[in-house]
Order: structure tokens, then C-alpha cells, then sequence
């Protein structure tokens, strides 16, 4: 269902009356991000449908209201994926706030981000005007990429209308192979095989378990198990366990305690902190739970060329995200300026100051 006309329009008078608005799609990513005051909802979900889709050309263009569910059901009829695996946090997950997140899930690191992914976008910015960027196709470089810069920036820049995304066929084999190890083993391993042409499709340590997924042909596969050894997951518990890693359903994301992402450098060896770790993408994700000092955390992750995030839990009202240095934030600052100028979209969702 096409709701341009109407989501323009309400865009326009809260413009021409500087009231904020408070983005919405189906809520299941609302925990993410700093908590801000109650505004006038914008409301996407019924903006829906997938508008073109061409299997032998590898992209597909749909409405940001669209479910994840139904995409992903649309791509499996003939054979295709999105690459990046993103997660769904709740069945009725559209496209439009996953992107808006910026979310990937465990192939992130093989296969490529949520952004690298994205062709083109319709969008509205703050004034209501109507905004189109990039195309169909991957060689679109003229001008500035303002496409994949609205992935992560969470409405803060524009509201998503349409997007194009590039997919891909999926592998004809997967395969699980676990090894019992410890973290730092866990790491240098993730990392070595990393570096070799082996078929590399997730990755994670769990605090006693080594698990890395394999994707491709069968040939390929089979030739990388008999290098990698260890013992196989049957197929099934395989998916499952990808799934419930992917969607926060594993054991160590249980319970109603913070929980802390860093980004850090892959081969940086195990970080000196209390509680328990989970690890993905090869060592570059990991995630903490309990209470913390941000400011520690934010320094320790940045010393390993990374950024910390208050995910889900914890004070969202306060800052959630790496503070940027004055310089970088500056730049944030004219974005918003030039997208939004009168900051009526997602007014502190992802620093106070935007």
C-alpha cells in the first residue's frame, strides 16, 4: 500500500509548525538507541510492498514498511538471500527500521553490512521534499553516496520511502563445526582461518564453544571441514543455533541485564573485564552484560580502534553511542542541518545534540 501522499503531507505541517516527529514502523527496534520525549508518530507500517523484483538481476525494490518475514519468503522462492542476515528483534520487523538501525546479522563480516547492500532510496527529508538516490545497480558513484548514509543514522535524517537492495543466491551447502576452546585460542583461530580462501560465513565463541559456519558449494565446504576440523553440528541444530544467535534468543542474552556491543579490532586478544563475554564476526563483535562505566568501556573499545554501545537495557535517556570527536560530530551536526533543518525527525534518538 502506497502512503507517500500522506506521509509528505504530515511531514509538511510539522515542519511549517516545528512540531518533532517520532518515526514508527512495526516497533520491534524501539529499545535501540537513546530514549527521547513522546512526539507525533509517523507511522510507516502501512507503507508496504514490494514495488520490483528481479531475480536474474539480483535486486530488489520495496516500501520500508514491508515485513522482513515477507521479503525474506519472497527471495527464498527463487533461491536468494539477503547477505547480510539481519536480525528481526520481533515477527513483524520491516525493512525500513532494520536499515534505519543499520542491523547485520552473523555473515556481517564474510558477506558485507546492512549498508553495502543498499543500491538506492526514495526518501522524505525534513522540509517533505522528496529525495531519490542511486539506482539499481552498484555502480552508482555520482555524487555523494546519501543512500547508504541513511542506514544506522535512525531517522534522523530522512524518512525512508523506498529502497533497493542488492541480494544474492543462496549456497547450495552449510555446515557447523564446533571446537571446544578458550577465548584467546577462540580469537587467533577465528582470525587465521579468516585469512585463508576458505568458504567463511559466521563465527562465534561462546565462552566454551568455537562455532563457525560454512557456506558455498558442496566441494568447497567439504574441502574446508576436512581443513578446519572439528566436531559437526547436525543441519538443523545448526540453523538453530545461527537463528537464535542472530535474533538474541542464545542463552547469554536471557535475563533483563544491560547489554553492551563492542566493536573492536578482530585480532585484538581478550579484553581485561569482569562478567561474561560472547563473541561474533571473527573477534570484531562483543557483547558484555551488566552494568558498566561507560566512559571506561568507551575508552577501552577505542584503544582497540573500536566504539562501545549501550545496546538494550541499561539508561537509554543518557548517551548510548561512542562519543564523537568534536570534529566528526560537527560533520553530523550539518548533515542534520542540510537533511533536517528544523530537527522535527527522530529529534535525539541518536545523540542529544541531533
Amino acid at each position: 500500500m502506497d502512503q507517500r501522499e500522506r506521509l509528505q503531507e504530515q511531514v509538511r505541517e510539522a515542519c511549517q509548525q516545528s512540531r518533532p516527529l517520532q518515526i514508527q514502523g512495526a516497533g520491534t527496534k524501539r529499545f535501540y538507541g537513546r530514549k527521547t520525549a513522546d512526539a507525533e508518530p509517523l507511522l510507516l507500517r502501512e507503507h508496504q510492498g514490494i514495488v520490483d523484483y528481479e531475480p536474474s538481476e539480483l535486486f530488489v525494490t520495496l516500501r520500508a514498511g514491508t515485513s522482513l518475514q515477507t521479503l525474506q519468503e519472497q527471495l527464498a522462492e527463487a533461491g536468494q538471500m539477503l547477505p547480510f542476515e539481519p536480525p528481526f528483534f520481533g515477527a513483524e520487523a520491516t525493512i525500513g527500521g532494520t536499515l534505519a538501525c543499520g542491523f547485520s546479522g552473523p555473515r556481517r563480516p564474510y558477506a558485507g553490512s546492512a549498508r553495502d547492500y543498499v543500491l538506492g532510496v526514495h526518501m522524505l527529508n525534513g522540509l517533505g521534499e522528496s529525495l531519490r538516490f542511486g539506482g539499481q545497480v552498484m555502480k552508482n558513484v555520482a555524487g555523494y553516496d546519501v543512500s547508504r548514509l541513511l542506514v544506522g543514522s535512525l531517522g534522523t535524517l530522512g524518512i525512508l520511502l523506498e529502497v533497493t537492495l542488492k541480494v544474492l543466491p543462496r549456497p547450495e551447502r552449510e555446515l557447523t563445526l564446533v571446537h571446544d576452546t578458550d577465548m584467546a585460542t577462540a580469537i587467533v583461530r577465528m582470525n587465521q582461518w579468516a585469512g585463508q580462501p576458505l568458504p567463511l560465513s559466521a563465527s562465534a565463541w561462546d565462552g566454551a564453544h568455537l562455532y563457525l559456519r560454512l557456506s558455498g558449494t558442496e566441494k568447497a565446504v567439504a574441502a574446508a571441514q576436512s581443513k578446519i576440523g572439528g566436531a559437526v553440528l547436525d543441519e538443523n541444530d545448526g540453523i538453530l543455533f545461527w537463528k537464535n544467535l542472530r535474533e538474541h534468543r542464545h542463552v547469554f542474552f536471557q535475563g533483563s541485564a544491560a547489554l553492551w556491543r563492542l566493536a573492536v579490532a578482530p585480532a585484538t586478544p581478550p579484553l581485561a573485564l569482569p562478567g561474561q563475554t560472547l563473541i561474533e564476526w571473527g573477534g570484531g563483535q562483543r557483547w558484555l552484560r551488566g552494568q558498566r562505566d561507560a566512559s571506561a568501556l568507551q575508552t577501552l573499545a577505542a584503544e582497540h580502534g573500536g566504539h562501545a554501545t549501550l545496546f538494550r537495557g541499561g539508561d537509554h535517556a543518557k548517551e548510548v553511542f561512542q562519543p564523537l570527536p568534536p570534529a566528526l560530530f560537527a560533520l553530523h551536526q550539518r548533515l542534520k542541518n542540510a537533511f533536517d533543518p528544523h530537527g522535527i525527525l527522530n529529534p535525539g534518538r541518536l545523540y542529544a545534540a541531533l
